[in-house]
């Protein structure tokens, strides 16, 4: 089993950038792939981004050519650049882990705890 850790999230101004990080303990992060959701009150969580095991990389279309997925298989981590923020962007970030790169919550075995955004406008 791996457990995910998101870290890195925070208040930004509308525009700025923030980047998160996915570590993990247990098993590497290395053997999954990964994903980033993202989740405010009283809505489903929405996928954001996801990296295979061989750097294959998807996007939302709300993110795409402002966030980039990345991983450092030697650091056991995963990280989202966040560039050109918006307020509707605010949301509470999860890392999530899975067999296989997909869009649905359901394809993840693994979930870290998540790791507030707050864009101010």
């Amino acid at each position: 089993q791996v457990q995910p850790v998101e870290s890195g999230g925070g208040l930004v101004q509308a525009g700025g950038s923030l980047r998160l990080s996915c570590a993990a303990s247990g098993r590497t992060l290395s053997s999954y792939a990964m994903a980033w959701f993202r989740q405010v009150p009283g809505k489903e969580r929405e996928f954001i981004a996801a990296i295979s095991r061989n750097l294959f990389t998807f996007y939302a279309d709300s993110v795409k050519g402002r966030f980039t997925i990345s991983r450092d298989n030697a650091k056991n981590t995963v990280y989202l650049q966040m560039n050109s923020l918006k307020p509707e962007d605010t949301a509470l970030y999860y890392c999530a882990a899975g067999s296989k790169v997909a869009t649905t919550t359901q394809s993840y075995d693994y979930w870290g705890q998540g790791t507030q955004v707050t864009v101010s406008s």
